[in-house]
């Protein structure tokens, strides 16, 4: 079984420009992010292989998964646990044929039928949401809730990480109502103390986690 973590923070520097990604990863992992997401818009490829480094040096020494958003190159290039596909990126299936079998693929779905089908594409969690209004994306879709989200982790049969507005206050219900584990943008880089920030993430999703037991 591949090492699908709980709490994934995607590192930002449009939100905010106090911390660089490879602060920020070093800021989540400290506080106990188990899975890291680069996400990043725009630079070059070259510029982004270069943080993309930087970050999967700190995510190596950590023992913590570095997944790039979008482009599977980059993935490649740096050696990173995995790539994460949005709805309008890379096709699952492509991205599979071009990683290694070991490589975490992600993608975003948001209807059964694209869960069911980038689950037989190859890929290995389901990102979903947003599941609450999410000051992270201008473009973001109505949020779809938690009861939607409960339906589709029955669905998915892999885990779901759960997307889109969550913050410590909603990390639990989140967990409770099915999702593997959550993925945060603004919870942890928009926050004053990135770390204390991920450290209460963490600790609402492991006592959520163990009320479940």
């Amino acid at each position: 079984m591949k090492n699908i973590g709980v709490l994934h923070v995607i590192t930002d520097t449009t939100l905010q420009s106090r911390f660089t990604h490879p602060q920020l990863a070093e800021l989540a992992i400290q506080g106990g992010a188990d899975t890291v997401q680069f996400r990043h818009k725009n630079g070059t490829t070259r510029e982004l292989i270069a943080i993309a480094e930087q970050m999967q040096a700190i995510c190596t020494r950590h023992g913590v998964p570095l997944i790039v958003n979008d482009r599977a190159d980059i993935a490649l290039a740096v050696g990173a646990a995995g790539t994460h596909f949005g709805q309008d990126d890379m096709p699952v299936a492509i991205g599979r044929s071009i990683l290694s079998t070991e490589t975490i693929i992600g993608a975003s779905a948001r209807t059964e039928e694209k869960i069911l089908e980038a689950i037989s594409e190859g890929a290995d969690y389901i990102g979903f949401g947003p599941i609450y209004q999410t000051p992270s994306k201008s473009d973001a879709e109505t949020p779809k809730g938690l009861k939607r989200l409960r339906r589709m982790s029955e669905v998915a049969q892999c885990p779901v990480i759960a997307i889109g507005g969550i913050t410590w206050q909603t990390a639990a219900e989140v967990i409770k109502a099915g999702a593997h584990g959550i993925a945060v943008i603004s919870a942890v880089c928009a926050q004053r103390d990135p770390l204390a920030a991920t450290q209460s993430l963490i600790q609402e999703i492991q006592q959520a986690k163990a009320g479940i037991k």
